[in-house]
């Protein structure tokens, strides 16, 4: 019996990529400084998994942004234009690299970044594979023989990851109508094959190929490819050992199809499918070595051994232990890295704690899993066991965990309390009098968390300045937001958000039921990290959570404050969240909670109100079959948490890189007055499944992508709108950014939305030459 580990957090210890990598974006440090970081994280992460024992290490698992840009890189899938880029003198790969993920825009060069979207129902963000029809790929990056050769000068023989070929294709857009993506697999085939002959060449013994898609819904044609794949890879390379990884979902009707290729390893999910077991092993091949992803690579809690142990058993008693492997369910990159950083009680008690297991902890859980099972177990480890046992336990009892207030609430709801008191057309009408202009312009609500701002709550925190002194600071910054706002003119303004550290965070600070880490760090996107919430019990709301700041920025002028809220799907799903009751019952309990605040802020006079909901799709089953059940409870609890108000009052929600074609009618169920979303990557693509649908509420297609520095031209902006008007009536359009310009910094913040708001002006003034016109005619 083997232990493996399928990835593991990029980001280092302490957050070190994003350091670096923050800094040579800001043209603070070199490019050998950067390389160099990413060795030592990579060299940590190897020798700390060979210290604890896994037997079967990752390479590849490591990327300075995003595990699929390293493989559009690689393959040479780099859309043309970026051809002047790599051509600017003194630019690296890792400069192409960056302007693939975040635009370019210096030196007379101005490109935008390729699209953004989620890495399946987590809130991880790849960028997205650009294809077009006869596509060629060659080896364009060495990166993964490079890192293989780099552990295997440590002393450490890696297995190398890669994204499996079909998933890779079913990952990308095609750019260009007239072809399926999936017919490139010949024309990608050829570039793995150059890089598994570089790999063999230097003696390597198992590749890992991810192929997630296997746990998805496909049709003939990419069944095929996979069988197709599979055999041409066993063909050119007989000595191989293929450990095949799906992850997130259980084969279900692919199971014949995965259990068919010939590989030699087959890894499946035994957290999110755990009923699969018995299916996987009656189905294997004689040969084929099955590994059990038993321990949550998604969540922090601690694995409960004696469970595990059963799982174990019971697969050893059908394959023998020498067919089996224990592993994580999936990468760690969507794990924090190191308990062992949680030193403060203040921000985690000890009791909460003893819960808990980030990446590192859960590497040494595989490998005492394996000692168990194998019965080679000293006394430490059983000590180990105990000490598991004494958790669990600890756990299930704790006073820490129920309220029964809070469960009698949720027991008591009626279907009205998920419905606002009328229609949308008669909500409409009540609203005509907030007197909002045609193409109103609003932002999503934050503005740039500067590097002072920080300080501040970081000097707040460790004591520095005292609440008196800390809030003022944050009433100076948040009145020269309001000026500046009303200075360019925008319509509904927003208080910038300067006291939140997170969307997600800054609410369950607030909330009972919420604990939280002081380094539990984990990678959204790029450098773009987020430290999630712990929902470690029953969720309710002890005083208003936002009043105070959005009532006093709304004090400072005459124009309409947003009240800004995050819906509790998303809170859930960007949550760390409790696994021993239903997540549609915690997820009702956060909607309580923001129905609360939603109706103090109204009572406070706030007539426009925001609740985000950027992971309503994202937390969608892999499996349409579930979708329902899903979209049933999670619409109403949005319902739920928007339904308190009076009809006068405007509720907004706001959702980004989201498909919405398959789930339109669920996005009009939620009946939000208004919906912003993100549109400006795709080219308002996103729209169709509004115009299609004849969406009858209002919409604010983003019209700037704020994933990138790049300032875009009016002349852009008016452009994307006219998009917009082609497919939705004009009176339903607002005008915005595509998401929160948190990250962005305040230079290019303001040229954006001085651009933007001048866009919407010049759209007013068409509509109204246009209006005049046809009077005439």
């Amino acid at each position: 019996m083997l232990t493996q580990n399928l990835g593991y957090p990029r980001i280092g210890s302490h957050r070190e990529l994003k350091k670096i990598c923050e800094n040579y974006w800001a043209d603070k440090t070199g490019y050998k400084n950067v390389l160099q970081v990413g060795k030592n994280i990579r060299h940590e992460n190897w020798l700390m998994q060979k210290e604890v024992g896994i037997d079967v290490i990752p390479s590849n698992d490591f990327s300075f942004y995003d595990h699929v840009l390293d493989h559009s890189l690689t393959f040479g899938a780099i859309p043309k234009r970026y051809n002047e880029v790599i051509l600017k003198k003194g630019n690296s790969e890792l400069d192409l690299y960056f302007a693939m993920a975040r635009g370019y825009q210096k030196e007379g060069l101005d490109v935008v970044a390729m699209e953004m979207t989620k890495w399946f129902d987590t809130n991880y963000h790849y960028i997205v594979p650009e294809f077009y029809k006869d596509q060629p790929f060659k080896l364009f990056s060495t990166k993964i023989i490079d890192e293989f050769y780099e552990a295997k000068q440590l002393g450490i023989t890696t297995k190398p990851v890669l994204i499996g070929p079909v998933s890779y294709l079913l990952l990308g857009k095609e750019k260009e109508s007239g072809f399926d993506k999936i017919d490139l697999i010949k024309n990608l085939l050829s570039v793995y094959m150059d890089v598994l002959t570089r790999l063999d060449a230097l003696d390597v013994e198992y590749v890992q190929f991810d192929e997630p898609f296997l746990t998805l819904d496909l049709n003939e044609k990419i069944q095929k490819a996979y069988e197709y794949v599979y055999k041409e890879i066993r063909k050119a390379f007989p000595r191989l050992k293929v450990v095949l990884a799906t992850y997130f979902e259980g084969l279900g009707n692919n199971l014949d199809l995965a259990v068919s290729l010939p590989i030699n390893v087959l890894h499946i999910d035994l957290v999110r499918a755990e009923t699969q077991l018995n299916e996987v092993i009656s189905a294997l091949g004689e040969k084929t070595i099955l590994s059990l992803g038993i321990v949550d690579g998604r969540n922090i809690w601690k694995n409960d051994f004696e469970k595990s142990l059963s799982v174990i058993n019971q697969a050893v008693e059908k394959l023998g232990s020498d067919r089996l492997w224990i592993a994580p369910s999936c990468s760690l990159i969507h794990s924090p890295v190191d308990l062992t950083n949680e030193t403060d009680e203040q921000n985690l008690s000890a009791e909460i704690k003893q819960w808990l297991a980030f990446a590192k902890q859960k590497i040494a859980e595989t490998v005492i899993l394996k000692k168990l099972a194998t019965q080679e177990s000293p006394a430490s480890t059983l000590q180990k066991l105990e000490e598991n046992k004494t958790a669990i336990s600890n756990r299930k009892s704790s006073t820490l965990i129920h309220n029964q207030q809070v469960k009698q609430r949720v027991l008591a709801l009626k279907d009205e309390d998920s419905e606002r008191l009328s229609s949308f057309a008669s909500r409409k009408i009540k609203q005509q009098s907030l007197n909002l202009p045609a193409y109103a312009t609003t932002t999503i609500g934050s503005f740039p968390q500067t590097a002072e701002v920080r300080s501040w709550r970081a000097k707040f925190k460790n004591g520095t300045y005292t609440l008196d002194e800390y809030n003022t600071l944050i009433a100076e910054e948040t009145a020269k937001a309001v000026k500046w706002q009303e200075e360019i003119d925008l319509d509904v303004l927003v208080h910038g958000e300067f006291e939140r550290n997170d969307m997600v965070e800054y609410f369950g600070e607030q909330l009972n039921g919420f604990a939280f880490s002081k380094n539990g760090w984990v990678q959204s996107y790029g450098s773009r990290c987020v430290k999630p919430p712990i929902i470690f019990g029953d969720v309710s709301r002890p005083k208003a959570m936002t009043v105070k700041w959005t009532a006093y920025a709304q004090s400072l002028t005459s124009k309409y404050m947003k009240g800004m809220l995050t819906g509790p799907v998303t809170i859930l799903q960007w949550s760390f969240v409790r696994n021993d009751q239903p997540r549609s019952e915690t997820c009702t309990q956060i909607a309580l909670a923001i129905r609360d605040e939603v109706c103090d802020l109204e009572n406070a006079g706030i007539k426009i109100i925001q609740i985000d909901e950027p992971a309503i799709r994202e937390g969608l089953p892999l499996r349409k079959a579930d979708w329902q059940n899903y979209l049933n409870w999670a619409v109403k609890a949005f319902k739920i948490s928007a339904s308190g108000v009076e009809d006068g009052t405007q509720i907004h929600t706001h959702m980004c890189y989201s498909e919405f074609n398959d789930i339109i009618q669920n996005i009009a169920d939620m009946d939000a007055d208004v919906i912003t979303i993100e549109t400006s990557r795709s080219q308002m693509e996103l729209l169709d499944a509004f115009a299609d649908f004849k969406y009858p509420n209002e919409i604010g297609p983003g019209v700037y992508d704020i994933h990138s520095p790049r300032v875009p031209k009016r002349e852009e902006m008016v452009h994307l709108l006219k998009k917009a008007k082609a497919v939705i009536p004009s009176e339903q359009l607002w005008v915005n950014p595509d998401c929160g310009l948190k990250t962005r910094g305040w230079d290019e913040t303001k040229k954006a939305l001085i651009e933007m708001v001048e866009a919407a002006k010049e759209m007013r003034q068409a509509e109204v030459v246009l209006t005049a016109e046809q009077q005439i005619n």
